[in-house]
């Protein structure tokens, strides 16, 4: 089949014509906000409410807002309408609101608390927005044709604080996004005076840290707060506030951190309730009412609520991130900045915008001046100017007539041919002309200030400082310093128990606990297999397991399965992934690696490790040259205490020692210092301890210095078993 119409396009030309001008529209004339703190459909709801004289006015119907903005925004009647919504005081998105809501106008928080239909609700302009069109019939700022071209409307709004900064906003453009969090009005305000005074201040001393209307507490971390402070970009976390109820054992949540919702909370604890995760809470149940948030959880009798909530901030949203993207739009072009830059290029801004009233009033006053100095040479000759009027035949020849017979321009003829022949007295005409005075010392203030940068900086500076006092509230957010906070890790979630490991000479390990032991103690073996070595310990230590091939495997016990007597246990080549020919020869478990290994070597050296020199930041599970390969080892075991114990020849000899005269290495793999000398190539055999072997004399084997080529062994101390190797 073959198409005759089809033409070749080079897909990225296509893509250049077709593509990119949709992406430009969205990132500049939808989600990126301005240098005044708004998106376009935010900025053409609040001008159309201006308009509609509710800045002072009484609320009206929000369907009339709506109906209203959309002779600028060319939108969707719910669009608009959501747009509305998030900027109301009921929804409580933002620290500042900019409309004053009656109705239900949803929560921010509340992810199924939906907004009532805008015929129900009704709204108009908060006081704050008095400073968010300050001046704006004064050309403070550009104005351009609505989508039709009817009408006029702003490119930007004259915010004479920094709106940007003090309440949250969220855009997805195309390729990009913006996430700007709020910040405490008072504490922005001061900063960008402290930045007028000198640009190198250090921010962070003047604004805390981010602030928002769903309160909680923001974790400090000073190097996060730096980097977001210094590029725009990074993240922080903030929990939720909760109240302990003693009386009725229950937790109260009344805060949650911004980025979420209660019920994302409520879903995210019922599936780990559900999962046996959390065993701690009987009940989960939203109590929000008009007062505000609440989520409370009941709990089971003896929980530690503090615990279970560092367990909760782990595992759900009652902990969170917000990620910060400081993407602002600057001269139309996107930019990612840091809170200084912020600041200066809004104080540029609003510079240009105070510049621009200025001359405006500049011009009014001196329009209104040139009027008055019209009157005034009137004033010479009133009767003059009746006369003027009076015998001029024609209308219009009454404004020609009284330039010429004044000496004055059509714009102050014209002036004075309005005024009322009641007003044509002396004393009215000498009152108005008495404000020609006030008028030019004005006029020449106003351009001195245009003319001084420092002037007008202090002007912006006046109007912070009022906008602070009138408007500002204390911190909603509390700051906790990250250091305050325990990281919670898995272990906080492991129950802990006590229990036995036994190690089996086939290289079998079982885990068995206490409570499953005393019920059935007789154990199961694999034929002719025994148990060397058993030890006592608990769910949350650490297992350090040494093999014949001088490694030792570390294992978290809690990660080993629990089994019973009566069951082979776990295969610890297949477990801990041996070699066919590697095996198990000792095992020790440890809470915080205190305490010595204590080696002892065929050649009659023993070395004596600090067990802290196993422990590793980053959890390996292996770890090679555990011990000295020199020579055969004859025996290893664990010690948190310097003991007395006995070494054994070849020859016949023993020597009683104390393992404080060998030095503490943290080097595993040390071949340690001589015990037992050599004599005729003699060996050392053994190694027991005094309750593993009776003596008859203990004194006449004991040495106080080593090495020692030790003692012939008495006759009544000899035993078939003393020359055994002993590996355990």
């Amino acid at each position: 089949m073959t198409h005759k119409n089809l033409v070749e396009q080079n897909i990225t030309d296509t893509l250049e014509s077709n593509y990119m001008p949709y992406a430009m529209s969205v990132i500049v004339s939808r989600a990126i906000p301005e240098i005044d703190g708004f998106k376009p459909s935010h900025r053409k709801l609040l001008y159309t409410m201006y308009k509609m004289s509710l800045l002072a006015g009484a609320k009206t119907k929000s369907s009339n807002i709506v109906g209203q903005t959309m002779k600028l925004n060319p939108h969707g009647d719910m669009a608009i309408y959501e747009t509305m919504v998030r900027m109301t005081r009921g929804n409580n998105a933002l620290l500042h609101p900019f409309i004053d809501s009656k109705g239900n106008f949803g929560k921010q928080y509340s992810r199924d608390m939906k907004f009532a239909a805008p015929r129900y609700t009704e709204a108009k302009l908060d006081k704050l927005c008095e400073e968010i069109f300050k001046d704006i019939d004064k050309n403070t700022v550009d104005f351009v044709d609505n989508y039709d071209g009817t009408m006029k409307e702003p490119v930007l709004l004259p915010t004479t604080f920094p709106s940007i900064l003090v309440n949250s906003n969220q855009g997805i453009a195309v390729g990009m996004a913006s996430n700007i969090c709020s910040f405490n009005l008072e504490e922005i305000c001061k900063t960008t005076s402290a930045l007028i005074d000198d640009e190198n201040i250090v921010i962070e001393d003047y604004l805390q840290a981010p602030d928002f209307s769903s309160g909680g507490q923001l974790i400090y971390s000073a190097k996060e707060i730096r980097d977001i402070y210094n590029n725009g970009r990074g993240s922080f976390k903030v929990r939720a506030k909760y109240n302990y109820d003693n009386k009725n054992n229950c937790i109260e949540i009344v805060e949650i951190p911004y980025t979420t919702t209660v019920e994302a909370i409520i879903d995210q604890i019922i599936e780990l309730i559900k999962g046996g995760k959390i065993k701690e809470i009987t009940d989960v149940r939203d109590e929000t009412d008009l007062s505000g948030l609440k989520l409370t959880l009941d709990l089971r009798k003896n929980t530690d609520p503090d615990m279970l909530m560092k367990k909760l901030f782990k595992l759900t949203p009652l902990q969170d991130s917000f990620n910060c993207n400081f993407n602002i739009l600057i001269n139309g072009r996107p930019r990612v900045m840091g809170v200084r830059t912020i600041l200066n290029e809004w104080l540029s801004f609003r510079v240009d915008c105070i510049k621009r009233q200025i001359l405006y009033d500049i011009q009014k006053k001196s329009d209104k001046l040139h009027l008055l100095m019209g009157l005034k040479k009137i004033l010479l000759d009133i009767d003059k100017a009746i006369e003027i009027i009076r015998k001029t035949e024609q209308e219009v020849m009454v404004v020609p007539n009284l330039i010429s017979g004044f000496d004055i321009d059509q714009i102050q003829a014209e002036y004075i041919a309005e005024i009322k022949l009641r007003n044509l007295n002396k004393e009215y005409i000498l009152n108005r002309v008495g404000e020609t005075d006030s008028l030019i010392k004005e006029i020449a203030e106003l351009k001195d200030t245009h003319g001084n940068h420092k002037k007008v900086k202090k002007i912006i500076q006046k109007q912070l400082s009022e906008i602070a006092k009138k408007f500002g509230k204390p911190r909603r957010t509390e700051i906790i310093s990250d250091e305050q906070v325990e990281e919670i890790t898995t272990e906080h979630f492991i129950e802990d128990y006590n229990l036995k490991i036994f190690l089996t000479e086939q290289n079998y390990l079982k885990k068995i606990p206490l409570v499953s032991l005393r019920a059935n103690p007789e154990h199961k073996l694999k034929d002719e297999d025994t148990i060397v070595q058993e030890i006592e310990t608990h769910n949350k230590a650490d297992l350090l397991l040494f093999t014949n091939k001088f490694n030792v495997y570390k294992s978290k016990i809690y990660e080993i399965p629990d089994c019973k007597a009566s069951s082979l246990g776990e295969y610890l080549t297949n477990l801990l992934g041996l070699d066919s020919d590697e095996k198990i020869i000792y095992i020790t478990a440890t809470d915080n690696y205190e305490g010595y290994m204590l080696f002892f070597y065929e050649n009659g050296k023993g070395a004596k490790i600090d067990l802290s020199g196993y422990a590793t930041k980053t959890n390996r599970k292996k770890l090679a040259n555990a011990y000295y390969n020199g020579s055969p080892l004859i025996r290893m075991f664990f010690a948190t205490e310097d003991i007395e114990l006995i070494a054994i020849s070849s020859i016949n000899k023993m020597l009683v020692f104390n393992t404080e005269s060998i030095g503490v290495k943290t080097t595993k793999n040390s071949q340690g210092v001589q015990i037992l000398t050599s004599k005729k190539g003699s060996i050392m055999t053994g190694i027991k301890t005094l309750d593993e072997k009776v003596l008859s004399n203990i004194d006449y084997y004991r040495t106080k210095n080593i090495p020692a080529i030790g003692c012939y062994i008495k006759e009544e101390d000899k035993t078939e078993k003393q020359m055994s190797l002993d590996l355990v």
